[in-house]
């Protein structure tokens, strides 16, 4: 056992991996101050934002490794934000750590909702965000989220996104959409060519600002659009969404197919109106089945980031376009979301620490 000393308790710290990068944290300047007392240990740990959503996990991992080198010892652990810049996306002007494509291989899964509430979860969490509605043939997002208004242009002739904002201290999330730009009555009629350039210039041209995830809602079915975003950007990955019963999860199996084809990782899959609890009884009824996406993600070799119930709160905010208000402040309703979401920056987490570290640019 070795000796416990600052020292030695600075080495643990300093070979555990950030999650966001694969590398040792303390290569990465993220190990602060380190005070032992006794068989007391404090430390200061520097965590990104892109990983607040597990913070908890690094915090039980650390300690973990502490107490099975210094039985006995008492570990108090700060955690502060560690800043560090987002890189360019390929060869876009984009700049986000993870590109995230939310997507099922048919209608009516309710993809859009599950979109957003993802998206506003990890802003919860305290994560830069923004959302990109890719489904350009039936935009919902911007009455999900009671947004309104046209994009305008920057100095540099960019498009500005219409921004989610509130009276949190939380990051403003930066949003773009077709529903933005056409009248709400009007039908996008597009070929290829055009949803391709569309596409590319939500990506490329629009100011997002510098983002953990940018998380994009894709038109249901296996078309154009995936594969104009596989050739424009590297994706960090993709999460599908579907119901429990067997024809929906015929489509998720379809979508999944259409994903690795184009090399775009999965995620994991998301079991939409996965039972609904009874408000007045307290019973669970599964109008659609029951556990179907965790034995077809089994099947398939996929994560299986979690179910989400039917929730009346959830779908009366998204009709109302309420639903960052809601997702905000009604932690029963948010307590499934946040769990998919951790999951999902878990699996990220776990490839990250797989694959060979990835240049990163200095610490600010």
């Amino acid at each position: 056992m070795p000796e416990l000393s600052e020292s030695t308790v600075r080495d643990i710290l300093d070979s555990h991996r950030d999650p966001e990068t694969g590398r040792p944290m303390g290569s990465m300047g993220q190990i602060g101050s380190v005070e032992v007392s006794g068989q007391t240990i404090n430390a200061t740990i520097g965590i990104s934002s892109h990983s607040r959503p597990i913070q908890a996990d690094v915090k039980e991992a650390l300690e973990s490794k502490l107490v099975a080198a210094f039985p006995g010892v008492t570990v108090n652990l700060t955690f502060q934000l560690h800043a560090r810049p987002a890189t360019r996306v390929g060869q876009t002007a984009l700049r986000a750590k993870s590109v995230i494509a939310v997507g099922s291989g048919k209608g009516g899964v309710g993809k859009s909702t599950v979109a957003a509430s993802i998206a506003l979860t990890l802003r919860q969490f305290g994560c830069k965000v923004g959302l990109m509605d890719a489904d350009v043939y039936g935009p919902s997002i911007p009455h999900l989220l009671g947004l309104s208004g046209r994009p305008g242009f920057s100095e540099s002739k960019r498009i500005d996104p219409i921004m989610l904002k509130d009276d949190s201290d939380l990051p403003p999330m930066p949003v773009m959409s077709m529903g933005f730009l056409v009248d709400p009555n009007e039908a996008v009629i597009w070929r290829g060519p055009m949803l391709h350039g569309s596409i590319n210039q939500f990506l490329g041209m629009t100011e997002w600002g510098e983002l953990d995830y940018l998380i994009i809602d894709m038109p249901p079915g296996t078309g154009d659009v995936a594969l104009t975003l596989s050739q424009a950007i590297p994706l960090a990955g993709s999460v599908v969404v579907c119901t429990p019963q067997e024809v929906a999860l015929l489509d998720a199996v379809k979508a999944i197919a259409m994903f690795r084809k184009v090399n775009i990782p999965i995620l994991g899959m998301v079991e939409n109106m996965s039972g609904f609890l009874c408000p007045d009884c307290g019973k669970t009824y599964d109008i659609f089945g029951q556990g179907g996406a965790r034995e077809k993600a089994d099947e398939m070799d996929v994560s299986f980031l979690g179910g989400l119930p039917i929730d009346i709160k959830l779908r009366v905010a998204g009709d109302e376009g309420r639903l960052p208000q809601v997702i905000a402040s009604d932690d029963v309703a948010r307590g499934p979301l946040e769990k998919i979401t951790q999951a999902m920056v878990r699996t990220l987490a776990s490839r990250n620490a797989a694959a060979p570290p990835k240049p990163t640019l200095p610490t600010l």
